[in-house]
């Protein structure tokens, strides 16, 4: 999306329709709305850090993850891209603070219609 924003002019979107009858809603375009209530996938994905976890009881580390988890969302929207919601941010600290390993999609990536802030509460 960030792309397409600075080249609306020479660009056309495509609606992507993940044909899953139940869903029934059609095709959806990678707009905003849609892109955070996960119905537009799987071209949008969440942008990830990954912390090594002897380096993570580092100082230094602990405040880089404090700090990108606290602006993340302001400094994404300068570059285009689409911040997560708040509590998205707020569930990484906590996964951080606890030191959780591993990926929250479980081996199976992202899916259509699951939000990144549902997949962070299952823990």
């Amino acid at each position: 999306m960030a792309y397409y924003e600075e080249n609306k002019d020479k660009l056309k979107l495509i609606p992507i329709d993940d044909e899953n009858e139940a869903n029934g809603k059609g095709a959806f375009l990678p707009e905003y709305d849609n892109v955070l209530k996960g119905a537009y996938q799987p071209l949008s994905r969440p942008l990830f850090i990954y912390v090594n976890k002897q380096s993570a009881d580092k100082g230094e580390v602990q405040r880089f993850v404090e700090f990108y988890t606290k602006n993340g969302g302001t400094l994404s929207k300068e570059v285009g891209y689409i911040a997560l919601p708040e509590k998205a941010y707020e569930l990484v600290r906590k996964r951080f603070r606890k030191r959780t390993t591993g990926s929250v999609f479980g081996g199976q990536g992202s899916q259509v219609g699951v939000k990144i802030e549902n997949l962070l509460q299952k823990e």
